[in-house]
């Protein structure tokens, strides 16, 4: 069966397109990105103007016309923080309805939490033990906790690197003091969910997601991304600790040319970064392990078990 995944993220809009059925692994047969980069466009008052909302339906109905040509036979699409936080979302999941058809189902925050968890059990399998799952999306961050396929603690916060750059960093390079002042937020923020994890025990074994997590652990000397999906990446937290000062210190255009780090994801970087080295610090984590798979495997992942066996 070929299904397809819509991602309506905060950076982008995302149609992954895998060949898959109950008890296989989902193969990946397209791919179709599309810069949206929500979390930067909402206006004083929280909502999605106009012209990021017309970007939202010409992105979606390009992405519904790729998933046709690619022979998708079911379309599984969804929206995260950008379009769930905004004060307009229910105007926004209209229109796209009414001019591509396309009903986007908003997911809340804990559930992105839970079905990224759900991707990266499965990833690893249950030899890795206990998890703690860390996803730095462009609107908010998600931490996961558990042994089974549901974990035993899962929060979202509006920590996400789009988000913070566009409230919190304004300058090229950013000024000192914001980032002095987002770091004090990020780390208020991150602390109060601390105690609900650590009360839970240690984990067996740390698990980053998401492109940011990715692109950091890139310059800190990992794999590059040719050279395959199971060579195994780590980030420590020595190495992300020595680069934070350092990419704060940079323009975009200079992150932009580090080995991994895309363009258009560059200015977002300190601010993932900073996100990134509080988790760490304050979960008491020294070395993480990237996970090719994140939201949208686990959104396949949960359908295909709803599916039954073949």
């Amino acid at each position: 069966m070929r299904l397809g995944v819509l991602d309506v993220g905060s950076n982008t809009v995302h149609l992954l397109v895998v060949d898959a059925h109950p008890g296989a692994c989902p193969l990946p047969a397209h791919s179709h990105k599309a810069e949206l980069r929500l979390a930067e466009l909402l206006d004083a008052d929280g909502a999605i103007g106009p012209r990021g909302t017309d970007r939202v339906v010409r992105v979606v109905r390009e992405a519904l016309r790729a998933a046709e040509d690619k022979g998708v036979e079911e379309l599984l699409p969804f929206a995260t923080s950008a379009v769930r936080d905004a004060r307009n979302s229910g105007e926004v999941l209209e229109r796209v309805r009414a001019e591509t058809g396309v009903e986007l189902q908003v997911l809340a925050g804990a559930e992105e939490a839970r079905l990224t968890f759900l991707a990266a059990r499965r990833w690893f399998g249950w030899s890795a033990g206990k998890l703690l799952v860390v996803d730095i999306g462009g609107g908010s961050l998600e931490i996961a906790f558990g042994l089974d396929e549901e974990p035993d603690a899962a929060v979202s916060l509006p920590l996400g690197a789009g988000r913070l750059t566009g409230t919190r960093l304004p300058g090229d390079p950013p000024a000192p003091d914001d980032v002095r002042a987002l770091r004090r937020h990020v780390r208020a923020e991150i602390g109060r969910t601390v105690g609900e994890f650590s009360r839970l025990g240690p984990p067996d074994h740390v698990v980053a997601t998401s492109k940011t997590f990715k692109q950091l652990a890139r310059i800190a000397g990992a794999a590059r991304s040719a050279e395959g999906p199971y060579v195994p990446r780590e980030l420590k937290y020595q190495s992300l600790e020595g680069w934070v000062s350092r990419l704060a210190a940079m323009t975009t255009a200079e992150r932009a040319a580090l080995p991994g780090v895309s363009e258009s994801r560059a200015g977002q970087l300190v601010a993932g970064a900073l996100v990134a080295e509080a988790v760490m610090d304050l979960f008491g984590v020294e070395s993480l392990e990237i996970c090719p798979w994140a939201l949208r495997e686990g959104v396949i992942l949960r359908r295909l078990d709803h599916m039954g066996p073949a």
